[in-house]
């Protein structure tokens, strides 16, 4: 086992720091699925997502019980799908079983649940997180409206919105608004409609002896965005988190904000 790579980290609050490369589990199953984890913990990822309608939150498991690694040593996320909402004890219950763990370290709520929903289930979050199951909650593919709903009914944000984010969906007003409201926020699928043949790609990726996926990984962090990764390749899930060794000019950060229009 390598020691972790740097990795910076953002704080969530009560004082959980959130590495900000994290290692995406969406179809990773079964056998080459724990084979990816075993890589991607040998590569210096410490931040594992899954989540419960994944199905393989006991492949997770088990290749952690079996890496030799302290359990405060990783950071892992798990999640809510919709349809368990009114469930969420027995859900995080079932998850943290599989998961072989006491806690998580995020939960979040996969996607948005029926309106009438949307705050008892926040609510039920908060409670968990406040009986230490998980160390901080948040949601996923919620609107800056949805999340307004749930600051306004129990003075509290998520910690974390996790959305689908790239250079081609680039949009500094969400980004502020997130910001604005003390949301953390967290991209997955990063090289979605990202054209990485673009010239400006290319050129930076050049000058700092890089491939334009990692360029494009780097401007997640530019722009303190955490960034989930996914591969079943070593080779790939290596390069993938190896951002750390450059940093992006402003200039450059703002060549690839332009891809978006």
């Amino acid at each position: 086992m390598t020691e972790a790579a740097a990795v910076p980290a953002v704080d969530l609050p009560g004082g959980v720091p959130m590495p900000m490369i994290g290692f995406g589990t969406w179809l990773i199953r079964g056998k080459g699925g724990r084979e990816a984890l075993r890589a991607a913990l040998a590569a210096g990822y410490r931040h594992i997502d899954t989540a419960t309608m994944y199905g393989n939150e006991a492949d997770v498991g088990h290749v952690l019980a079996s890496s030799g690694l302290a359990r405060d040593e990783m950071f892992i996320t798990t999640k809510l799908p919709s349809g368990k909402a009114g469930r969420e004890r027995a859900t995080l219950a079932a998850s943290l079983r599989a998961l072989g763990t006491d806690y998580v370290d995020l939960w979040l709520v996969h996607w948005p649940p029926a309106v009438r929903m949307l705050i008892p289930v926040w609510r039920e979050f908060l409670a968990l997180r406040d009986e230490g199951r998980a160390r901080a909650v948040g949601v996923s593919n919620y609107s800056l409206a949805q999340i307004d709903r749930l600051i306004e009914a129990t003075g509290q944000p998520p910690a974390v919105n996790q959305i689908s984010w790239s250079p081609g969906r680039y949009d500094a007003a969400l980004l502020a608004g997130h910001r604005e409201r003390g949301v953390a926020v967290e991209g997955y699928s990063p090289l979605k409609r990202t054209n990485l043949a673009s010239p400006v790609l290319a050129k930076i990726a050049a000058a700092h002896d890089a491939t334009a996926a990692q360029v494009v990984l780097r401007w997640h962090l530019e722009h303190g965005m955490t960034v989930l990764v996914k591969s079943a390749q070593p080779e790939r899930i290596a390069a993938n988190i190896d951002v750390a060794r450059f940093s992006l000019s402003p200039d450059e950060v703002a060549r690839i904000d332009a891809l978006s229009r």
